[in-house]
């Protein structure tokens, strides 16, 4: 199948069950159907923190469950959207 257009409708599952076992999607095809998040480009920068501070914030982040970095980069973003509030 190359395209959306060339699969049937199908009565029920067992005749799209049938189809299926004959049939398979081009890969191209189903690398288009992946839904992928909006990818941006990001840039490495160098933050300098105070070891203490650092371990502060890895210690809240493990009890989040989340990796420090995400964890400081949402903080950034929260505090970005408030300052455009303001």
């Amino acid at each position: 199948m190359r395209t959306w257009s060339d699969v049937p409708d199908f009565e029920d599952e067992e005749a799209e069950g049938r189809f299926w076992a004959e049939h398979q999607l081009d890969v191209r095809l189903m690398q288009a159907s992946v839904h992928r998040p909006d990818v941006r480009e990001s840039t490495t920068i160098t933050l300098r923190f105070d070891p203490r501070m650092l371990s502060r914030i890895k210690r809240i982040a493990r009890r989040r469950y989340l990796n420090y970095q995400s964890m400081i980069k949402q903080w950034l973003s929260e505090r970005m959207e408030q300052e455009m509030k303001d």
